[in-house]
């Protein structure tokens, strides 16, 4: 009697390739992944992988968390166990969380010699990788102390296979799971252009097949033929961006010959970096375009903020002229945080006269650097204590938060301020989830 095979066990990196795989070969379908290391977007995020069925794919610059803690305080393994920690708290399968490394490479370090700051980088792609990172971006394209202001492809891509090796030698050592690996780089910075005045230049043809060429000679110069054929992904500029108040939209025309430019093995994509901002229906066309790993980050954080400073606003309306109760001072508290430690946005926004709007309202979204200031964390638990101790109106709701209005009318959604501020940043994630599913 025949027996059918038993199903493979699910594994979210070899789910990753078998995505990637049916954009090329049916020109549908991706994956957007989660940047950011903030608790209410990641929650979110989970939230929403959990209904979609999906794997929630979670990224951390080389800035954000690395083995001297990064600006969140964490390392590679503190990050991977909170992740962990909140798929097991909401039931989500960790066989369905993809941990990623964005920018990895010495770009925390550059202003220390290249050697220095390759030894350090290397550290941190030890750690991503016994931390239980599956994908990893190695980026090595920053002139480091000693080098010339710009590097040569050649010097990239070596400085990459470097990183690359010390990925598979600790897969080996340590009996972990082979790296899936994304190699190239976006200019400007990652965080969106401190001074986007005109649209982006979308890579060239040339570029795509200079850089294909460098890495793969890279490659096999250290003798990594098996992991370049778990190279998946290229980070290519395909003109969109934002910045202070001006966000530049996909144009598919201008990326066509850089759509049709991949070279024919399916198991190639693009990785497209701020992404944030664009309209469901330009996500959509990126995927088909084959971008078909999709980046968001601010965005998201925007969102939260966005629906913090609404609530903020309700709770105004609501308790003006109650002696009793103390309203929360959420955007004093942010406003003063970033008075007080300027080092995370004075160099992004210019102009005296504009430069308080735009620490609360830029695209560029620096104040997310500041949502776990201990003065600011009080002033949220306090709107939030405040505005669940009583009944929100609807015309309330509809006044400052529309969306949510809408989705609390037609009984989707609970009018409890943490359920509002989930769904508004879940509105943005659902443009990813829809653009990246499969049709």
């Amino acid at each position: 009697m025949h027996r059918p095979h038993p199903p493979r066990p699910f594994d979210s990196a070899a789910n990753l390739r078998r995505v990637l795989v049916r954009n090329r070969v049916a020109g549908n379908g991706g994956v957007y992944a989660v940047c950011s290391a903030h608790p209410w977007v990641l929650e979110a995020a989970a939230q929403q992988a959990l209904e979609d069925h999906s794997v929630l794919h979670v990224e951390s610059t080389s800035s954000q968390v690395n083995q001297e803690g990064g600006y969140t305080g964490q390392t590679p393994a503190q990050f991977a166990e909170y992740i962990g920690s909140l798929a097991r708290r909401l039931r989500l399968p960790t066989r369905r969380v993809l941990l990623g490394a964005d920018h990895l490479g010495p770009f925390p370090w550059r202003k220390q010699t290249s050697a220095k700051a390759m030894e350090k980088a290397g550290e941190l792609v030890r750690a991503c990788v016994l931390a239980g990172y599956r994908k990893l971006h190695l980026d090595a394209s920053m002139a480091c102390g000693d080098d010339q202001p710009t590097l040569s492809d050649h010097v990239v891509a070596a400085r990459a296979a470097t990183l690359c090796d010390i990925a598979e030698k600790t897969c080996q050592k340590w009996g972990r799971p082979p790296s899936l690996y994304v190699i190239g780089t976006e200019v400007p910075a990652p965080g969106g252009q401190a001074d986007a005045e005109g649209a982006p230049v979308v890579t060239s043809v040339k570029q795509v097949l200079r850089t294909l060429a460098a890495f793969e000679s890279a490659f096999q110069e250290r003798g990594l033929s098996r992991a370049w054929e778990r190279v998946v992904g290229l980070v290519v500029q395909p003109g969109v961006e934002f910045g202070d108040h001006t966000v530049f939209a996909y144009d598919h025309k201008k990326a066509q010959r850089l759509a049709t430019a991949l070279p024919a093995r399916p198991r190639l994509v693009y990785e497209a970096h701020s992404t944030d901002y664009q309209s469901a229906d330009a996500l959509a066309l990126m995927v088909r375009d084959h971008f078909a790993i999709l980046k968001v980050g601010p965005w998201l954080t925007f969102a939260f903020r966005e629906a913090v400073f609404a609530l903020s606003a309700i709770e105004r309306e609501m308790l003006a002229g109650k002696k009793r109760v103390i309203a929360s001072e959420v955007r004093g508290a942010l406003e003063t945080a970033m008075l007080r430690r300027p080092a995370d946005w004075n160099s992004y926004y210019k102009g005296d006269g504009q430069q308080s709007l735009a620490r609360a309202y830029s695209y560029s979204d620096r104040c997310r650097y500041y949502w776990a200031d201990t003065s600011v964390q009080k002033e949220i638990r306090r709107l939030l204590r405040n505005l669940s101790a009583v009944s929100l109106p609807l015309p309330l709701i509809s006044q400052y938060l529309p969306l949510e209005y809408e989705a609390i009318r037609g009984g989707c959604l609970q009018s409890r301020p943490p359920a509002i501020i989930y769904h508004h940043i879940r509105s943005v994630l659902s443009s990813y989830a829809m653009a990246c599913a499969s049709h």
